[in-house]
């Protein structure tokens, strides 16, 4: 903390600034925000900057405004990377299906500038081993991907209606662009769409088909969740198709989760059933569906 105060007095000092000009500079902050967290005395100032103090949120925000630095570099003076929250994501599991919201305004991202020249994409591989070199990408390098937006999403820890095809706690991406449902013949579970759904109670995956002014909430034949039906829009509404997934496998066990045990209690014989179900899936009240028409 006190290395981190004596960068900020190095930046201050580089820029001509008084501690007299950094208060006078937070007293006009403070006012335009109408409160008195935004002030920084020549006290507090000098005790940042000599006593390892650290500035409260709404300091750094003065600060970074004065110094004409983005709050996160001087986040980094602190051993704090915000480029590295999302890695943090699996130290909590949410239990509830929900939106991620991915931080747009970074100004480039790490990412593969230079793979090994046998890789192919046709076959498995690891990806460790093909990547000679990272390297950082800025945005606006990745404007031509403007046209493609996506939402990602977070399936929670006891949301199994997608089980086992999609998996408790994995990361979907959804094109917001593919929401109209149509009816197909598909000639596997695989090839069907799965659907990211917002209903009053919140987010879910599943498959979808129309019935009437209804929509039809399908979960894999496996899956302990019960079919739905809602209105549409009212009380469902499809927010996108999914199109990619991020998942880990082997480190759950369905047996574990409250659903399905509760499942175990009401359906002994479900595990016989799949193929049943799978029947009733393709029936022409669950008709089977698509998307045509078409955001990150």
């Amino acid at each position: 903390m006190l290395s981190a105060g004596i960068d900020l007095r190095k930046i201050r000092e580089r820029l001509g600034l008084t501690m007299r000009d950094v208060e006078e500079g937070s007293l006009r902050i403070s006012e335009r925000h109408g409160s008195d967290e935004y002030l920084i005395p020549p006290s507090r100032l000098s005790d940042i900057e000599t006593k390892g103090v650290v500035p409260s949120v709404f300091r750094f925000y003065s600060l970074a405004a004065i110094y004409r630095r983005p709050v996160r570099a001087l986040f980094q003076l602190y051993g704090i990377d915000l480029d590295a929250i999302n890695s943090e994501w699996t130290s909590s599991r949410p239990p509830n299906t929900h939106v991620i919201i991915v931080d747009k305004k970074r100004a480039g991202y790490h990412v593969p500038v230079k793979l090994d020249p046998g890789f192919d994409l046709r076959e498995t591989s690891n990806l460790g081993r093909m990547v000679q070199q990272w390297g950082v990408v800025p945005l606006s390098v990745l404007s031509h991907l403007s046209s493609q937006n996506y939402t990602y999403a977070y399936l929670g820890t006891e949301d199994y209606t997608m089980y086992p095809i999609l998996q408790p706690g994995s990361f979907v991406q959804v094109d917001e662009s593919k929401r109209r449902v149509v009816e197909r013949q598909w000639r596997s579970e695989y090839e069907r769409p799965i659907y990211f759904v917002e209903t009053r109670d919140g987010f879910t995956c599943c498959w979808c088909s129309f019935r009437m002014n209804s929509l039809v909430l399908q979960p894999h034949p496996l899956s302990p969740s019960p079919v739905r039906v809602l209105k549409h829009p009212q009380e469902a509404e499809i927010i996108g198709q999914i199109v990619g997934v991020a998942m880990r496998i082997g480190d759950f066990a369905l047996s574990d989760s409250p659903a399905a045990k509760e499942s175990a209690i009401e359906k002994p014989n479900a595990a016989l059933s799949s193929s049943s179900n799978l029947r009733a899936v393709n029936a022409p009240v669950l008709s089977t569906v698509s998307t045509r028409k078409k955001t990150l």
